[in-house]
């Protein structure tokens, strides 16, 4: 393997700004091909998508393109990749779908550790259908999900469970596949939300216990978007609203209006780049992303370590992102010290590490940290042992002025 940080750091036209950026769980930066590519495509003959003219095949090879890269990274049907504007929007859009079906009496299962995009749209549709809500708890002593939190719950009458694979704060990575195992077994629906696990694991979704699975593409390298995966069969399956003259195909059936092909061009040249991460990876795109992801992998937790390690040394700090498996994110806090105080402080350095809940509402809220949250640290394929020792040391120099 080879994993060169400084050669990948060369196509990042933001680093040249000086910042160190650890805000990666919110949104990483994006390299200079992945730009260049969505000048392209929005620059380019397009139109509706079609078969006669020119901008008609471009615009219909955008939309293939962006549904095969996803395919390759993902490894599933790209017939079952549904592009969605995030994945708070595509949630609250399958939810109410797939709600139809449930009835007074049914229940579902949602997680604690979760982003509240993969909470909030399925307890609101639950909630309108008359529906009990179970929640799975956090152990907040190992800041992990326990396995039997989530499948202890289950029971005849479980329509649905929804969990993260990896947690946007705490970056916990639940055991997602003896969580799904169960719930298959209990005949639920297992819906996984993939968009802080994608950037910092090899995902293969057709050996996956998840009926639904999603994925930002702007949590890796890419622009602002989203999708969700899934069998076509399932898909076909459910019976959403839509306009009538449009078509009842998947996954085109769930994408309403025109779509952004410049946003689906951006993403495949994203998922390229991420397959050349590993300038030794060989193959096709689908073994190369398999090869990168690994050798990223690895980078990121070796630098991690580095990172949690020094952070660790720093007086009157709590770190709670303790979980045995998790990505490279740090969750901190400072004895009476106000996350949004370090944040500004660390911003005058030219260092982003952001203070919030990030989403995390009820995570953050069983952790004792209310609605305000931590400090949250992660790293990013451009990340380096440089970055942190700046933040290692914006951060002495905050708290020695205290």
């Amino acid at each position: 393997m080879a994993y060169d940080v400084t050669r990948i750091r060369k196509d990042f036209p933001s680093l040249e700004s000086g910042t160190a950026y650890f805000d990666g769980p919110g949104g990483s930066q994006v390299p200079r091909q992945v730009g260049d590519a969505i000048a392209r495509a929005i620059t380019q003959p397009s139109s509706n998508r079609g078969v006669v003219t020119e901008s008609e095949i471009n615009a219909d090879n955008y939309v293939k393109g962006y549904r095969n890269s996803v395919a390759d990274l993902l490894n599933c049907d790209p017939r079952g990749v549904v592009y969605g504007r995030s994945w708070t929007q595509l949630t609250y859009d399958f939810s109410r779908t797939i709600a139809k079906s449930w009835n007074k009496g049914d229940e579902i299962i949602v997680s604690q550790l979760d982003h509240d995009s993969n909470i909030r749209p399925w307890v609101q549709a639950a909630e309108a259908r008359g529906v009990t809500v179970k929640w799975a708890k956090v152990n907040v002593e190992t800041s992990e999900l326990d396995t039997n939190a989530v499948t202890d719950l289950l029971s005849p009458k479980t329509r649905l469970v929804a969990v993260t694979g990896a947690s946007n704060t705490l970056g916990t990575k639940p055991d997602i596949e003896a969580i799904g195992r169960a719930v298959k077994a209990n005949g639920s629906l297992y819906v996984v939300d993939g968009v802080h696990l994608t950037p910092h694991a090899v995902i293969d979704f057709k050996s996956m216990t998840a009926d639904l699975y999603g994925f930002s593409p702007y949590k890796l390298l890419g622009p602002h978007c989203a999708t969700m995966v899934a069998d076509p069969s399932l898909l076909e399956s459910f019976n959403n609203d839509k306009l009538l003259p449009s078509t009842m195909d998947v996954p085109e059936r769930f994408e309403f209006g025109t779509l952004p092909y410049e946003l689906m061009a951006g993403v495949t040249a994203a998922i390229d780049y991420v397959a050349d991460l590993d300038d030794q990876a060989k193959g096709s795109r689908r073994e190369k992303l398999v090869q990168s992801i690994n050798s990223l992998e690895e980078y990121e937790q070796s630098l991690f370590d580095y990172m949690k390690s020094a952070l660790e040394s720093l007086p009157g700090i709590t770190i709670y992102s303790r979980a045995k498996n998790h990505t490279p994110t740090a969750y901190f806090n400072f004895a009476g010290v106000q996350p949004s105080q370090v944040h500004q402080f660390m911003a005058t350095r030219k260092v982003n590490v952001p203070g919030h809940n990030f989403y995390a509402l009820e995570v953050s809220r069983a952790l004792g940290l209310g609605d305000t949250g931590a400090i949250r640290a992660g790293l990013a394929p451009y990340s380096t042992k440089e970055d942190v020792d700046r933040l290692i040391k914006g951060l002495e120099e905050f708290l020695s002025k205290r």
